[in-house]
């Protein structure tokens, strides 16, 4: 019979240091549109796994009005956000850079004082206490980011096009952006996280959004700097990417990233275990566009093919799921079917 000898914070580290854990970790997130969908089914799942729900769910916070169908919003930094599908989150429609002409008296946020930090410091707390391992993520999707930030004030056709053309004016938003974010990592390491979650999409499903040598150029300064302030306090980098991101992994193990989400579908499990085995801990993200149409068998049968390519005993591995709404019930139940069957195979 599968369990767990260690606690989930002891594992989940292994996992990341290549330490040998007991077992895979998985991670499952479920937005606020699938518990609204599901309801009281979700939560009897969630009751029959608790070897996969144990170290407790990811959840995104139902209030946020990012997740509000027909909400406008406008944040801290003064993008305007709309959100067409309850449940899912919104999009920036209005960037307040949109014009260099807009920059000039263009004030950003103080984290110090955007953030309830009291909030903040009493989840890790409890998360410490539970054994639980302490992933440091913003009160709201609004509030995060890098790449993200920069396209949300400027749009991103605007930001891309700026990366190519070398505009002196991007050079000033991205010292803007990385300034909020030092404060804002400086101000969570003093919470002594055991990981620091970073969010930025800059694949597409082929390859980057922009060039390798415009990421060296733009991006990869400042993720050293943010990340490597993680690192050198003791604390793991968590770079949530979608996308087929391959080409620029030696580059973010460079900067100090300790686990990424790589997609099935964008990336394979092939073009995975010959980029990140043996170098960074790969959160395997089972193909989310096979989950809506597929059956049981096929993601029990993708999560054995990660194990069998990807698994090994030193670690390097872990497993996660983002089922959306359209996802049925008996998909999620057989991931979990799937993690508990091959994820303890042959550890511990």
């Amino acid at each position: 019979m599968n369990r767990k000898e260690i606690t989930e914070k002891e594992n989940y580290i292994r996992a990341i240091e290549f330490n040998c854990p007991a077992w895979i970790p998985i991670t499952v997130e479920f937005v606020p549109g699938v518990y609204k969908k599901y309801g009281n089914a979700l939560y009897e799942l969630i009751s029959r796994h608790p070897l996969v729900f144990g170290a407790g769910i990811r959840d995104f916070n139902s209030e946020d009005p990012l997740y509000r169908k027909g909400s406008y919003y406008k944040d801290d930094w003064g993008c305007i956000w709309y959100n067409a599908q309850d449940g899912i989150i919104g999009q920036v429609i209005e960037h307040p850079l949109d014009d260099w002409a807009k920059l000039e008296d263009y004030v950003p946020p103080d984290p110090l004082k955007q953030i309830d930090w009291g909030g903040i410091g009493r989840t890790v707390d409890e998360e410490r206490g539970l054994d639980r391992p302490v992933i440091a993520t913003p009160e709201s999707f609004s509030q995060g980011g890098f790449f993200d930030r920069l396209h949300f004030l400027r749009g991103l056709e605007n930001l891309l096009i700026d990366m190519i053309t070398g505009a002196p004016e991007l050079d000033v938003v991205i010292e803007m952006v990385l300034e909020y974010n030092m404060k804002y990592i400086k101000k969570y390491l003093q919470l002594n996280p055991d990981v620091m979650w970073f969010h930025g999409d800059i694949g597409s499903q082929h390859g980057l959004m922009m060039s390798l040598q415009l990421f060296r150029k733009y991006l990869k300064p400042s993720y050293r700097k943010m990340f490597r302030e993680c690192r050198n306090a003791g604390c793991h980098v968590w770079y949530s990417s979608d996308g087929n991101i391959l080409e620029a992994i030696d580059d973010l193990v460079e900067c100090g990233v300790s686990l990424h989400d790589p997609q099935v579908r964008a990336n394979t499990i092939d073009g995975i275990h010959k980029a990140y085995k043996g170098k960074l801990c790969a959160l395997v993200d089972i193909d989310e566009q096979m989950m809506p149409v597929c059956t049981p068998d096929e993601i029990k049968n993708q999560i054995k093919e990660i194990v069998d390519k990807l698994g090994d005993r030193k670690g390097g591995l872990m497993i996660f799921a983002a089922p959306t709404p359209d996802v049925p019930v008996s998909t999620i139940e057989a991931i979990c079917d799937g993690w508990e069957q091959y994820c303890f195979r042959n550890w511990g």
